[in-house]
């Protein structure tokens, strides 16, 4: 692996045409770009295939937690937009992280979150 495709840059951004933009002038450049949850609820799927279709490989952070099914179909759209990596979160237990990992398609991997770097240890400790 070549030093820039280590880079993944993050486009949480909320305008359409700009991710888009930012993401053409990336490809080649940087390993991927993140899609996050609110630019991913702003404009959809249709984003992340656009991106992916552009030439550049996506990071689709959405932290997916739900029952397991649900987690799974979510995990199996999610991969249909082409997304390389996808999050979930890991607090949805062994079985929701299998029901995604079991449901995503062979060309997306599934990543695990576990906390949330916005919490601080109170937080934590409940």
């Amino acid at each position: 692996m070549l030093p820039h495709e280590r880079i993944i840059v993050a486009l949480d951004i909320p305008e359409r045409d700009k991710t888009i933009a930012l993401a053409k002038s990336l490809a080649g450049k940087v390993g991927m770009v993140k899609i996050g949850l609110e630019s991913f609820i702003a404009h959809g799927p249709d984003l992340v295939r656009e991106i992916v279709d552009g030439g550049t490989d996506v990071f689709l952070d959405l932290k997916i937690h739900d029952i397991p099914r649900t987690a799974g179909a979510a995990a199996r759209e999610a991969s249909k937009t082409g997304a390389k990596l996808l999050t979930i979160h890991g607090s949805g237990g062994g079985e929701m992280v299998r029901a995604a990992r079991d449901a995503a398609l062979d060309t997306t991997d599934i990543l695990a979150v576990t906390i949330l770097t916005s919490l601080d240890q109170s937080a934590v400790d409940g």
